[in-house]
């Protein structure tokens, strides 16, 4: 017996199919090999644990191992060399934080072209900061920490997990808008800074969410002020600087995945289904909303081009505003 459709029925019919091979077929197809992951960081760190989440559940969906290369040094210098000695197939990406990107290149001399070489074809998570104190210091809230730092210029240093790094300039930025000026003490990463400040050396730094809220939480810090549009979901009662009357301290990280330049767009877009695929995933979300990581919404690689621009411009005039150099 012959069946006859109208037009409208076979356009929602299409339509339907479309959306279904959007959903599973375009990850499938992006690969049938192994893919190797570069990550930028040192195994254990948040950047490692926020890879690893991702590419696990690649896995599970595309149906081949992702595995995670480890390739920290040179401000980045050394993963991005290792992704662009790769052929541009696929079979090679990298999940890194976009500061490599957007805040890194102005620092630290590259050996590659950050807008040009490599580009980020899917940003699936947000990572904000955070400034926290010792949990010693008499302030109760922002308004009182200022007062105490202003009333003790002793105590006037902040901790960074690196030079010419948010953590850094961020610090540089508090201090000039509350009008004085704070001494720098830069560390290599978050681990041996915070120690600094949880037994009060030092008694502020800004930091990443992620690293910071499991001390937080475990009341060896006290958060003062998040870095964001609107309050971090992991930590709602602590205001934004914007809240605070510091709309200009307003930056933050995107958790991305990074292929070189060359890979053919036919590939790159099979890569962002599949990525935003995994994100979307029920233990991916929660795992990166335990780790202090906020969901971000899918955008075209162009969009996500446009964004990365922007932030290396807004970060690059912020890094020449204060003369943040790594000899300072």
């Amino acid at each position: 017996m012959l069946m006859f459709f109208s037009r409208n029925a076979c356009t929602r019919a299409v339509l339907c199919a479309a959306f279904t091979l959007m959903a599973t077929g375009s990850a499938y197809a992006w690969t049938n090999k192994p893919v190797r992951v570069v990550v930028p960081a040192v195994p254990g760190g948040s950047m490692d644990v926020v890879a690893r989440v991702l590419a696990d559940q690649l896995s599970r969906d595309v149906g081949v191992p992702f595995f995670v290369d480890n390739k920290r040094g040179a401000g980045g210098n050394v993963a991005v060399t290792s992704l662009l000695s790769s052929p541009a197939d696929g079979q090679t990406i990298m999940i890194a934080y976009d500061n490599i990107l957007t805040e890194i290149p102005h620092v630290i001399k590259q050996n590659f072209s950050p807008l040009k070489d490599i580009k980020s074809v899917a940003a699936f998570a947000r990572s904000g900061f955070v400034l926290v104190g010792s949990p010693d210091l008499p302030a109760a809230d922002f308004k009182g920490l200022i007062a105490y730092l202003k009333a003790n210029p002793q105590k006037d240093t902040f901790a960074s997990y690196a030079v010419g790094s948010a953590s850094h300039y961020a610090g540089l930025m508090l201090g000039e808008h509350a009008g004085f000026k704070m001494q720098h003490v830069p560390f290599v990463g978050s681990p041996p800074a915070l120690i600094q400040v949880m037994g009060g050396q030092i008694p502020i730094m800004v930091d990443g969410i992620a690293t910071s809220l499991p001390l937080i939480r475990g009341n060896k810090l006290k958060p003062y002020a998040v870095i964001a549009k609107n309050r971090s979901p992991s930590l709602p009662n602590v205001p934004t600087f914007a809240e605070l009357g510091y709309p200009e301290i307003n930056f933050s990280n995107l958790a991305v995945v990074i292929v070189p330049s060359t890979v053919p767009s036919e590939l790159a877009e099979k890569i962002r289904t599949a990525v935003y695929k995994a994100a979307s995933a029920t233990p991916v979300q929660k795992r990166l909303t335990d780790l202090g990581l906020e969901p971000v919404q899918p955008q075209s690689i162009d969009s996500l081009e446009k964004v990365e621009r922007d932030g290396f411009e807004k970060i690059g005039k912020i890094i020449k505003q204060f003369n943040v150099n790594l000899n300072e």
